[in-house]
C-alpha cells in the first residue's frame, strides 16, 4: 500500500477505469500529463466498474478517478460512496461525428437504434452535417439499466427489420453485436475529449490545488552565443543583441508573472509559480520561447526547471536540470521534480508534430481511411522529415507514435492492406528471438530529401 508521501514522490495518483482499448488510449494521453501517476483497471463489462472503483480507492489510494465514459461512471455512482473526485470522459460532438462518418462509410446512414446519447444531440449532429436521418430508435434516454436489456433492445429492433445498424456508446455491447452479425459503430471519445477530462481531473485534486502556488525556479542558458556574436560587425551590435535577448526573455518571464535575473555571461534565472508555469507550457509539453529565439537570432537555449518543497530545493533541482540539458547537447529543456525524477525533454525548436496542411489531401484521405489519424500522421511526418528515414521496425514506430507495440502491429496490418507501406526485410539482431520485420513508409517517400 502506498505511503502517505506517495503524491509528493510519485505524482498525483489517478485511477483509470474502462475497456482495454479506451484505457490504452487514455494512458497514451496521460503521457502529456507528467503530474499524474496512473493506476489502470480494465473491465470486460461495464458492471465491473463499481468494484474496480472501490478497489482503487481502498487499496491504491488514488486521489481522483476517471472513467472512460458515462455508463461505467453512472453504474459506479449508484453503488459506490466516493470519497474523492470522480469524473468521466463525455461523448461530445467530435466522437459522435467520427462514429457517424464511419457508419456512413461502412453501412450508410440509415435506420438505426441508438443508446447512451440523447435524441437532441444526434439530431443536432445531423443538422450540422446537412444530412437527413432515417428512423432513429433510442433506448431509455442515456440510462443504462442492464447489459442484457440493452443488447436485447438493439437485437430485437434489428431482427424485426425496423433498423439496419446500431450506434452504441458501450464497448461491450458493440463487441456482442459484432458477434451476432449486427452492423454497429462504437462511439468512442476522441483524444481531445480525453485530454479535456484529464485537465478537469487534475484541477479537482487536492495535491494540484496545493501545488498551484509552489515556487518554480528556472535557469536559461543561451547556447553558443559567441558564435553568433562573432558574426556581428561591431561591439555595439553585440551589445544590442544582448539587450534584445534580455528584452525577449523579460517578456517571456512576464507572461509567467515571474521575476527574471541576469546572472552574468549567457545565463539567466527566473522564478514563477507552478500553476502558471504548467498552464503556459501546456502541461509541461513545450517552451515556445525557444522557437522565437531561434527564429529571430539563430540561437538555441538550454533550460533547466526545478520543483521543490522549498526555494533552495527548487534552485538545486533547476541547476541539475540545466546540467542535463547542456550535457544532452543544448536546445533542450528538462524539469527535475521534488523526488529528483525528470520530466522531458520538452519541445523546443524542433516540433514533435507537423503541419499537415502541407501534405497532399488525397494522401491524407488514404491514410485516414487506413486508420492513420491526423495526430499519428503528424508525429510520423515530423519524425520522417527531421531524421530523413522511412524504414522502421514495429518497435521504432511504437516509440514514435507513443503507443504499445501490439497497437502498432494492428496499425501496420491496416497500412499494408491499403498499400501505404511495404515490408522490405528483417533486422538482423544478436538475440535468438524472432527477427524484427522492417517496414518502409512508402507513402512518405517524397518527404525525404
Amino acid at each position: 500500500m502506498p505511503d502517505s508521501n506517495n503524491s509528493e514522490t510519485k505524482g498525483i495518483a489517478i485511477g483509470i477505469i474502462g475497456p482495454e482499448e479506451l484505457v490504452e488510449k487514455m494512458n497514451h494521453c496521460l503521457k502529456g500529463f507528467p503530474s499524474f501517476d496512473p493506476v489502470s483497471r480494465v473491465y470486460r463489462q461495464e458492471e465491473e466498474a463499481p468494484e474496480l472503483a472501490r478497489e482503487l480507492m481502498d487499496q491504491e489510494q488514488v486521489e481522483v478517478l476517471l472513467f472512460s465514459g458515462p455508463v461505467p461512471y453512472r453504474l459506479a455512482v449508484e453503488k459506490v460512496n466516493f470519497r474523492i473526485p470522480a469524473h468521466y470522459v463525455p461523448l461530445t460532438g467530435s466522437g459522435l461525428y467520427r462514429a457517424l462518418f464511419r457508419m456512413e462509410k461502412r453501412h450508410g446512414l440509415q435506420n438505426m437504434s441508438v443508446d447512451t446519447i440523447s435524441r437532441q444531440v444526434v439530431e443536432r449532429a445531423y443538422r450540422e452535417l446537412g444530412e437527413t436521418p432515417g428512423m432513429l430508435e433510442y433506448s431509455n434516454g442515456a440510462e443504462f439499466v442492464s447489459w442484457q436489456s440493452l443488447l436485447a433492445f438493439h437485437e430485437e429492433l434489428f431482427r424485426s427489420g425496423k433498423t439496419q445498424a446500431v450506434l452504441t456508446g458501450v464497448g461491450s455491447i458493440a463487441a456482442a453485436l459484432t458477434e451476432l452479425g449486427i452492423p454497429n459503430e462504437w462511439m468512442q471519445p476522441t483524444e481531445q475529449d480525453i485530454i479535456v477530462s484529464l485537465e478537469r481531473s487534475l484541477l479537482s485534486t487536492e495535491t494540484r490545488r496545493s501545488k498551484e502556488s509552489q515556487i518554480v525556479v528556472g535557469f536559461i542558458h543561451v547556447d553558443d552565443f559567441e558564435r553568433v556574436a562573432n558574426k556581428r560587425s561591431s561591439e555595439h551590435e553585440v551589445q544590442r543583441l544582448k539587450l534584445d535577448i534580455h528584452r525577449m526573455l523579460l517578456g517571456y518571464v512576464e507572461s509567467l508573472d515571474g521575476h527574471l535575473t541576469h546572472l552574468g555571461g549567457n545565463e539567466y534565472l527566473f522564478i514563477t509559480t507552478r500553476g502558471i508555469f504548467e498552464r503556459e507550457t501546456y502541461g509541461y509539453k513545450s517552451i515556445p520561447l525557444a522557437r522565437i529565439v531561434e527564429k529571430y537570432y539563430g540561437l538555441s537555449l538550454s533550460i533547466g526547471i526545478g520543483f521543490g518543497r522549498s526555494a533552495n530545493e527548487a534552485g538545486t533541482h533547476a541547476r541539475l536540470a540545466l546540467r542535463n540539458s547542456k550535457e544532452t547537447g543544448g536546445d533542450i529543456c528538462f524539469i527535475v521534480r521534488e523526488d529528483k525524477s525528470v520530466i522531458g525533454p520538452l519541445e523546443m525548436t524542433h516540433p514533435h508534430e507537423y503541419d499537415l496542411s502541407l501534405i497532399d489531401a488525397t494522401l491524407l484521405k488514404r491514410a485516414e481511411e487506413a486508420g492513420l489519424t491526423s495526430g499519428y500522421m503528424s508525429k510520423l511526418v515530423a519524425h520522417v522529415t527531421r531524421f530523413g528515414k522511412i524504414d522502421y521496425t514495429a518497435q521504432d514506430l511504437a516509440s514514435v507514435l507513443g503507443v504499445t507495440v501490439r497497437s502498432t502491429h494492428r496499425f501496420l496490418l491496416a497500412w499494408l492492406d491499403s498499400g501505404l507501406i511495404e515490408i522490405i526485410g528483417e533486422e538482423k539482431g544478436k538475440s535468438k528471438g524472432r527477427p524484427k520485420q522492417i517496414y518502409r513508409l512508402s507513402f512518405l517517400n517524397e518527404l525525404v530529401r
